[in-house]
């Protein structure tokens, strides 16, 4: 199947400046921002793009709270279709899970109050989803307190964006995925589209959906064009510009990207942008004062030093006439872009400690990663970890000398993910293995030494600020 795709051009075709993409790349290097792919369209046409190895254009990335602007958008093709208005009160379509004291604000809770995040809770009611017993999460959210009027302030509530998942999915009487499937993720040739769904089946609405970079920047194009796509207006007449206006205050302003206002699931910006956008790094970032669009995935917390990025190098680039030619620049924009890799340090490719461990097999305690059993073994161009574990029993291969090697692994006894592994010795004794799970934000660097008949094993992911697991199994080749 072909899928259609954005035009590529040049950037000074588009009235960029090349080295204005360089120095954002520079900046992205300086700051240590882990990005996984960037693409920059302007004019409807992509004029930049990459992918950090082992990331890969065609590999669909999770777009954590990003999700949110696509249910979003669901809803205003369900109003447009006369499902529902937003001033429908909540408690009106969930009259089998209300608390027995319904409280004039929970009465009072309209749709537009999920949109712009303004319920009325003084939290987010995302942990309680999340703990629910009986995994009804619209049950848990209505029995929250609503401390406050609803539209009088806003909170951050990925509950509320469940909620619209789950209306929606009562009066369309299908999923989220599905809904979206003919008016939005068709038109715009986005295939393969998945979306995480609660224990009874309905899509998370606020985080859960996974697409690729250009994917991304098609929606973002759209809105850019105020719904319109090859000249038919997709989206429901304006519902682009009511979605991400200023709906609700969410700070004063300054020089935060997240207290310049909140539309629905869109957030506001400074130099008259808007986005969405998610946790560790996800960004699609909507310029109508320069016809643009900016994506952007990744695995980091330095949220506001991205958009810093953006509005330091990449708006200054933007021109209304065509700039001079600079075809140097270009070149080296170019190769930057064909080069990009992940910043994993490559120590030494074998040690002598490989004869000591490989075949070997150890097992561990209960622990909080759930590895119950693991062999080692070596070839010549790999590492093999064979890992039993509470996803089940698997192998996954780590590339030798900096090369990655490509799996699939499984990380529940219901999902798969595609991962890529390499490994170094960080010295004589700690092998350092690097698995990246290349459709999540998610690495995680395991160092494994032996000491004695044990291994010790101190895992670490990329988004934990830090936190580490550190596990000791014990050789249980009893001829070894």
């Amino acid at each position: 199947m072909v899928v259609p795709q954005l035009p590529r051009t040049t950037p000074e075709e588009q009235n960029v400046r090349s080295e204005g993409i360089v120095r954002f790349l520079d900046e992205i290097h300086r700051q240590n921002l882990e990005l996984h792919s960037f693409m920059f369209v302007r004019h409807g046409h992509v004029i930049a793009e990459g992918w950090w190895e082992p990331y890969r254009r065609s590999y669909p990335h999770m777009l954590f709270s990003l999700s949110k602007s696509f249910t979003s958008t669901a809803i205003g093709f369900a109003e447009a279709e006369g499902l529902l208005t937003l001033d429908d009160p909540v408690i009106g379509y969930f009259s089998e899970d209300l608390p027995e004291e319904i409280s004039p604000n929970l009465s009072a809770m309209r749709i537009r109050d999920l949109l712009t995040m303004g319920t009325g809770h003084d939290k987010d009611t995302l942990d309680r989803l999340l703990q629910s017993e009986d995994g009804n999460w619209a049950k848990a959210f209505l029995s929250a307190p609503v401390v406050h009027p609803p539209g009088s302030r806003f909170v951050y509530n990925s509950g509320a964006t469940y909620m619209l998942s789950a209306i929606l999915h009562k009066v369309a009487g299908q999923s989220l995925l599905d809904y979206l499937e003919p008016r939005l993720f068709k038109p715009l040739g986005i295939v393969g589209a998945t979306w995480e769904t609660c224990p009874r089946g309905i899509a998370a609405g606020g985080w859960g959906l996974s697409i690729t970079t250009e994917d991304i920047a098609k929606f973002g194009q759209l809105y850019l064009q105020n719904g319109v796509w090859n000249n038919h207006q997709l989206l429901p007449d304006g519902w682009a510009n009511k979605a991400s206006s200023k709906q609700i205050s969410n700070g004063d302003g300054g020089e935060s990207d997240w207290t310049q206002g909140y539309g629905y699931q869109f957030w506001r910006c400074r130099h008259g942008a808007y986005r969405g956008d998610g946790a560790f790094g996800q960004f699609c970032v909507i310029m109508p004062e320069q016809d643009a669009v900016i994506v952007m995935t990744g695995g980091h917390h330095k949220l506001q030093e991205a958009m810093n990025a953006v509005w330091n190098h990449l708006l200054p680039a933007m021109e209304r006439e065509k700039p001079k030619e600079d075809q140097a620049k270009h070149a080296e924009l170019t190769a930057r872009l064909d080069g990009l890799r992940l910043n994993f340090p490559q120590y030494a490719s074998f040690s002598a400690v490989e004869h000591q461990l490989h075949g070997r097999t150890y097992e561990f305690e209960a622990n909080p990663t759930g590895v119950r059993q693991v062999t080692v073994a070596f070839e010549e161009h790999m590492a093999l970890l064979h890992i039993q574990s509470g996803a089940g029993e698997q192998t996954v291969t780590f590339g030798r000398n900096g090369q990655w090697r490509e799996n699939k692994v499984q990380v529940t006894p219901t999902v798969t993910q595609r991962v890529a592994g390499r490994f170094t010795w960080k010295d004589s004794e700690n092998l350092m293995l690097i698995l990246c799970r290349v459709e999540t934000p998610f690495t995680d660097i395991c160092t494994c030494r032996p000491e004695g008949d044990e291994l010790e094993m101190t895992i670490h992911r990329n988004t934990s600020a830090g936190e580490s697991w550190k596990i000791r199994g014990k050789c249980v080749d009893r001829n070894r």
